[in-house]
C-alpha cells in the first residue's frame, strides 16, 4: 500500500504526526531515524520529526539520507528543518529567546504548493531552541511569521520542504490543509487508508498467513483484544479458541458479563476461574513492578495450560497495537522503563507458539473505527482502557481479595455514576484508587478509622498526554456520598486533579 515512512529523531510529537497522516486515510510508518527501512517503490514520501536535540551538539541525529532527498517528496518539521539547513550550509544557533507556543505566520509564497490555501495570519505553534539565521544558497523561504525568517523554505529543484513549527499539533489551525498538500498534492497519495480497506486486506492475509492453524487468544475485555478476536474469527472461524481468564482482579460482575457479550458475538470463547492462583501470588507483594510481573507470569501460566488443551495450536493472537510497538523501541537505545509492557518483548520459550497480531499497525483511535466497522457492539467498543494488571495496581500496597471487593464496590459506584450521567462517553479513561492510609471521620455518633479512596478521570486522545476532567461538583459530591454510605469500610473521598505530564493515567 501508499506509505510515507517518518524518521523519528526523538519528538515528543512524532506519533501525533502518524495519527494526523493516519487521519487523511494515508498510511504511515514511524522509524528511528539510524534505522531507515528499505524505500521500496510503494513509499510515497518521507516526514522528519522535531527532536530535544540541537543540529549543533555532538551528539545530534545524523540520518542517511540517500535515496531520500532529491529521490522522494521530503518534509522536515522542526529539527528536520535546522538539520536540512545546516547540511547544505546555512547558519543555525542558538534564538535570543526560546521559541516556543502559538505564532503567526506574516509572509506565505501562496504560488508554493505546499502552501496552498494557507492565509496570512494563520495560527502556527513553534517549539524549538535554536533558529535559522541564514538559508544556504539554492533554499527558497516561503514563509515567516514577526521574529522567525525562515519559518518554512524549499530546497529550489527538489520536492524538499522544511518547516520550523508544528502542523501536526491542533495549535497550529491550517496544519491540516498543510499535510493534505504534502500527503495529496506533493506526494500523489490516494488516501486509501480506509477501515473497511484495512479489514478486507487483512482477513485476507490472515487467511493466507494461518489457513487451517488453530489460533488461541487471550481476551481481556477491552477494545484492543476484541477487535483482534472479530478479525482473527472473519478469517478462520472456529479454528479461533479464546480464553478469558478472571484473575480476580477485573471490576464488578464484569467477567460474567464481558463473557455474555462474548457468546453473543458468536467467538469460541472459554472462561477460565483463577482468582484464588493470583491472590497467591500477591500475597504480601507492594512493589509495583513486582505486582505486574507476577501478575504477567501468572498469567502465561494459566493462558499455557488452557492452551495445551487445545490440539494442535500453532498461534498465539494478541491485540498488541501501534503505540505498543513504537514504545518498546526508542531512537537512542532501549527508552526507561516506566513500567513494563504486556504486550511486547516476546514470549516465554517454553510457549512453543508463533504470535499473530492483526492490529500491530494500528492507533487506538483507528481501532475503534476498525471495531465500529466490524459491527462490534459499542459497549465494547466504547470501554474505557483497563490496565493489564487489573484491580492490582489501583490497590496501593498489597492486594487482598477483601481489597478488592472495597474497590470493586467503588469503582462500580463511580463508573455506573459516570453512565447515568452521560458523563462515560466525555471521559478517556475513569477508575478509583484505594490507598494504603486510614483516616479519622464520624458516622452518626460514632469516630471511625476507615480507608480513603481516591478517584481519577482523564481525558485523551491516545493515553500518551493526559489531563484531568473537570467533572460537575454536584455529581462529584453526589458520588462521594454515595460511597461512603454503601461501602462499608471506606470514609473518605479524594479527586485526583494531576495531569500527565508529570504524573502517569494509573497510580502505579
Amino acid at each position: 500500500m501508499e506509505t510515507i515512512i517518518i524518521l523519528d529523531f526523538g519528538s515528543q510529537y512524532t506519533q501525533l504526526i502518524a495519527r494526523k497522516i493516519r487521519e487523511q486515510n494515508v498510511y504511515c510508518e514511524i522509524h528511528p531515524y539510524n534505522k531507515i527501512p528499505v524505500l521500496t517503490e510503494n513509499v510515497k514520501g518521507v516526514v522528519f520529526s522535531g527532536s530535544p536535540y540541537s543540529c549543533n551538539a555532538a551528539d545530534a541525529p545524523v540520518p542517511n539520507m540517500e535515496g531520500i532527498k532529491g529521490t522522494l517528496p521530503l518534509l522536515a518539521v522542526c529539527y528536520g528543518a535546522q538539520y536540512l539547513a545546516k547540511w547544505g550550509g546555512g547558519r543555525v544557533q542558538q534564538s535570543a529567546s526560546r521559541e516556543y507556543g502559538r505564532a503567526n505566520l506574516t509572509t506565505i509564497d501562496s504560488s508554493n504548493p505546499l502552501m496552498k490555501g494557507i492565509s496570512s495570519g494563520s495560527q502556527v505553534w513553534m517549539s524549538h531552541g535554536d533558529t535559522i539565521e541564514q538559508l544556504p544558497e539554492g533554499y527558497r523561504v516561503i514563509c515567516s511569521t514577526e521574529s522567525v525568517k525562515n519559518a518554512g523554505y524549499q530546497i529550489e529543484g527538489e520536492q524538499t520542504y522544511a518547516i520550523q513549527f508544528h502542523p501536526e499539533v491542533h495549535h497550529s489551525l491550517d496544519g491540516t490543509t498543510l499535510l493534505h498538500n504534502f500527503l495529496v498534492d506533493i506526494c500523489g497519495c490516494h488516501q486509501e487508508w480506509t477501515p473497511q480497506n484495512f479489514i478486507e486486506t487483512t482477513v485476507h492475509d490472515l487467511r493466507a498467513k494461518l489457513g487451517n492453524d488453530k489460533v488461541v487468544l487471550g481476551l481481556s475485555g477491552g477494545v484492543d483484544s476484541t477487535v483482534a478476536a472479530v478479525l482473527i474469527s472473519r478469517a478462520i472461524g472456529d479454528q479461533l479458541h479464546c480464553i478469558f481468564v478472571d484473575n480476580g482482579l477485573l471490576r464488578k460482575n464484569e467477567f460474567e458479563s464481558v463473557l455474555a457479550s462474548y457468546r453473543d458475538m458468536g467467538l469460541n470463547v472459554k472462561g477460565v476461574d483463577a482468582k484464588e492462583r493470583f491472590y497467591s501470588v500477591l500475597a504480601g507483594v507492594t512493589d509495583p513492578e513486582k505486582k505486574r510481573k507476577a501478575i504477567g507470569k501468572t498469567f502465561i501460566d494459566v493462558f499455557d495450560a488452557e492452551a495445551k488443551l487445545i490440539t494442535d495450536a500453532r498461534w498465539l493472537g494478541q491485540g498488541t497495537i501501534y503505540p505498543d510497538v513504537i514504545e518498546s523501541s526508542s531512537v537512542k537505545g532501549p527508552s526507561q522503563t516506566i513500567k513494563s509492557h504486556h504486550n511486547v518483548g516476546g514470549l516465554p520459550d517454553y510457549m512453543k507458539l508463533q504470535l499473530v497480531e492483526p492490529l500491530r499497525l494500528l492507533f487506538k483511535d483507528e481501532v475503534r473505527r476498525i471495531g465500529r466497522q466490524l459491527g462490534i457492539k459499542e459497549e465494547l467498543i466504547g470501554r474505557h482502557p483497563f490496565p493489564g494488571p487489573g484491580l492490582a495496581i489501583r490497590i496501593l500496597g498489597d492486594v487482598t481479595p477483601e481489597k478488592v471487593h472495597i474497590l470493586q464496590e467503588v469503582d462500580h459506584i463511580f463508573i455506573q455514576g459516570l453512565r447515568d450521567a452521560g458523563l462515560y462517553d466525555k471521559v478517556w479513561q475513569a477508575g478509583a484508587i484505594l490507598l494504603p492510609i486510614q483516616s479519622v471521620g464520624v458516622m452518626g455518633d460514632e469516630r471511625t478509622y476507615e480507608r480513603v479512596v481516591a478517584l481519577r478521570a482523564v481525558e485523551s486522545v491516545d493515553g500518551m498526554t493526559a489531563d484531568w476532567c473537570h467533572l460537575p461538583y454536584d455529581f462529584m459530591a453526589r458520588i462521594s456520598n454515595e460511597i461512603i454510605n454503601h461501602v462499608r469500610g471506606v470514609n473518605r473521598v479524594c479527586y485526583d486533579i494531576s495531569s500527565k505530564p508529570p504524573a502517569t493515567i494509573e497510580w502505579e
